[in-house]
């Protein structure tokens, strides 16, 4: 999710959608061209496309997407925040967490969905400091626009370092080392499904007097019906409950898990274990949106100019990861773990004296570990295979119970 996950409290929601920053001219001709591509992918549809089919196509469709096209999305000139923008006190900690996993298994890092380049930036130059750079750092990014700034600020801030950096088309076939997804789950296209009086349906888009509206069917997968059906045995979800159940998400993971001779798959998101995922208090599920910072509901407002996001189910990618025959190692928040892995040490690396620079990186932790910031809601869990000690981002806080 983007900030609205990374700081809660902070993320403006907005209801009233008419009070939203307009788009510039060309930038709502981009969305209209986006918009012309869903209406045509619907008529070849029969006018009817499952919701993930529309979030694939609003982030992902190549020249028009969200993720496919040139905006800036991270900082404060984009729609979000995330962690590595907030601090380098992220990555550096992150890289303490690496060493451990590299040191057991291969000196190899794949990063997907690398963003800004910001966390590959902070990774590798902690990792330098401390005598332990990868072999190599692949990164495994679709956009080409992303990709090129990557490089840009790879080149700039880590030149010497740019020839251990690789950027991969696919997953490699087989892979050793750490692989890490820093708010990667979430921006997967998910299904929506709706439990009501004991029949579960899913929901999907039309197209109406060139307007998207929703339309629901019987789930169109029997994977997806396989899924709900299991969830409505394990938590009992609130009579007419709509959520996400995201088929892509356990897809990765499942894949990543077939590809890992020894290491660990690191992911770090906003979301929750099934149990409380599902839980009837939450009926209307986790679907969010984020415009030049505002969070709002409306999937179809704009698309290809917002992110559309919904959290992580923490059980299905524990599930996914093990019946491909990996192990869970921990399960904690993003504050344990950064609190384990040694964030509060590299904060007094820099000495008080310097007290604009102390008080801004000591403002940048709060935000990181705060329950009312990212503290709480991000989690980190770590699966994988070989490892014979402890990582030290779960030695203290592990919630595997609530998976």
């Amino acid at each position: 999710m983007k900030f609205c996950g990374r700081q809660i409290s902070r993320f403006k929601f907005q209801k009233n959608m008419s009070a939203l920053p307009q788009p510039s001219p060309d930038a709502l001709a981009h969305s209209n061209k986006l918009r012309d591509l869903i209406y045509h992918d619907i008529a070849l549809q029969d006018g009817w496309i499952p919701f993930s089919r529309y979030m694939e196509l609003a982030l992902y469709a190549p020249g028009l997407g969200y993720y496919s096209a040139g905006a800036h999305k991270f900082g404060a000139a984009g729609d979000f925040v995330t962690a590595p923008e907030i601090s380098p006190l992220f990555g550096r900690t992150l890289a303490r967490q690496i060493v451990e996993i590299m040191v057991q298994s291969t000196p190899v890092i794949l990063e997907l969905g690398a963003g800004s380049g910001k966390l590959a930036v902070d990774i590798l130059s902690e990792l330098e400091k401390l005598s332990s750079l990868p072999t190599r750092y692949d990164i495994l990014e679709i956009s080409t626009d992303l990709r090129q700034r990557q490089k840009l600020l790879l080149q700039e801030h880590v030149p010497h370092l740019i020839n251990r950096v690789h950027w991969l088309d696919a997953l490699p076939e087989k892979f050793s080392g750490c692989v890490l997804a820093n708010e990667v789950l979430d921006a997967l296209p998910v299904h929506l499904v709706r439990w009501a009086n004991g029949e579960i349906s899913e929901r999907g888009v039309l197209c109406i007097d060139e307007q998207f509206t929703w339309d629901e069917r019987a789930p169109q997968s029997r994977m997806l019906h396989h899924y709900a059906l299991e969830i409505s045995k394990l938590v009992v979800p609130a009579d007419n409950m709509l959520s996400e159940i995201s088929l892509a998400a356990r897809g990765l993971v499942s894949s990543l898990s077939e590809r890992l001779d020894k290491g660990v798959l690191l992911f770090i998101d906003y979301g929750f274990g099934a149990r409380e995922y599902y839980h009837p208090q939450r009926n209307n599920g986790t679907l969010m949106c984020h415009y030049r910072h505002h969070a709002h509901d409306d999937p179809f407002f704009l698309p290809g100019l917002q992110d559309i996001t919904a959290h992580i189910d923490f059980t299905a990618v524990a599930e996914s990861a093990i019946d491909m025959g990996l192990h869970l190692y921990g399960y904690t928040t993003q504050a344990h773990f950064l609190i384990n892995c040694g964030i509060t040490e590299l904060l007094n690396d820099t000495s008080p004296s310097k007290v604009l620079q102390y008080l801004s990186l000591s403002s940048q932790l709060q935000k990181l570990t705060s329950p009312a910031e990212m503290g709480e809601l991000f989690k980190v869990i770590a699966l994988g295979k070989g490892m014979e000690d402890t990582l030290c981002g779960f030695v203290a806080g592990d919630k595997s119970r609530m998976l």
